[in-house]
């Protein structure tokens, strides 16, 4: 239904079904008629790909994605919205609404049942509170997607994909960047949604290989050292690793000395194989 981004028609049937948006689940739909089909272009799929759709709203991405997929899951939370879903999406027969918490949903199980062996990519216009949660969710469980196409807001889009090691990263970078590669699609203008959000957004892909950008002798301990790194950003690594891992500064000082990393280096100054080189002589140190 290509009526999707006509604000009079959405209102009415939103109106109809007496749907009010929530400020606590950041409900801003795209009524840009520009966005969505460039979306379902780069988002990777096409008549043999699957899509996992995460809050289809009134399914103006999602008719996008059901035109260009061989198939589209979309999940959506907000029982209110399933109505609407009903009469938006009614004419296409390759859509599947679940209402559920894609934070809580068995992702895994979901594929298996819905698209077997077939190739899957996810694709979402995300609420910003809930945005890292999210992504993190799906990165870390390993699903069997080939890419994670998401609308953010343009500042988390710009942390999301800076490269670690530059100004602009923090953990989420670090994070993004070991499970995938990130590449920033293109900007949306806050007018592109109803209502307007105060900020822009921008839409980012993450390619999954299933391999990691950097090996690590404990993953579990890496992610330690990236959270205090980036904890306290603004000090030096001595005392932001010694404080996040509850360790003293000077046996941290000869961590980082034996790793070659430099006394005064600030997080944001790290590379995936600095990360990996401390986490390496830390686990050292600890055994």
């Amino acid at each position: 239904m290509d009526r999707l981004t006509d604000i009079s028609y959405v209102k009415g049937i939103l109106s109809k079904h007496g749907f009010t948006f929530s400020k606590a689940l950041g409900q801003n739909f795209l009524i840009n008629p520009g966005v969505c089909p460039k979306m379902a272009q780069m988002c990777g799929c096409s008549e043999d790909v699957g899509v996992i759709e995460i809050g289809p709203g009134a399914g103006v991405l999602t008719n996008e994605l059901a035109k260009n997929s061989h198939k589209v899951v979309a999940i959506e939370l907000d029982t209110r919205l399933l109505p609407v879903l009903e009469e938006t999406l009614g004419d296409h027969r390759n859509v599947k609404i679940i209402n559920g918490d894609a934070m809580k949903l068995d992702l895994r199980q979901l594929i298996k049942d819905e698209f077997g062996d077939g190739r899957v990519v996810v694709c979402a216009n995300l609420p910003y509170y809930i945005t890292s949660p999210i992504i993190m969710r799906i990165l870390e469980q390993r699903l069997p997607i080939e890419a994670l196409t998401v609308m953010v807001q343009k500042e988390a889009a710009d942390r999301i994909c800076a490269a670690p090691g530059t100004r602009e990263s923090g953990a989420i970078s670090a994070a993004v960047h070991y499970y995938s590669d990130p590449e920033m699609l293109f900007k949306v203008s806050k007018g592109s949604f109803l209502p307007a959000p105060k900020v822009d957004s921008a839409v980012i892909r993450l390619n999954i290989s299933g391999r990691t950008s950097v090996d690590v002798c404990d993953e579990k301990l890496f992610f330690r050292v990236v959270r205090a790194a980036f904890s306290q950003r603004r000090k030096t690594l001595p005392n932001s690793l010694a404080s996040g891992l509850s360790m003293p500064k000077q046996e941290i000082s000869e961590i980082l000395t034996r790793a070659g990393i430099r006394l005064n280096s600030r997080a944001e100054e790290m590379t995936m194989n600095d990360l990996a080189a401390i986490t390496k002589e830390l686990s050292n140190n600890i055994s």
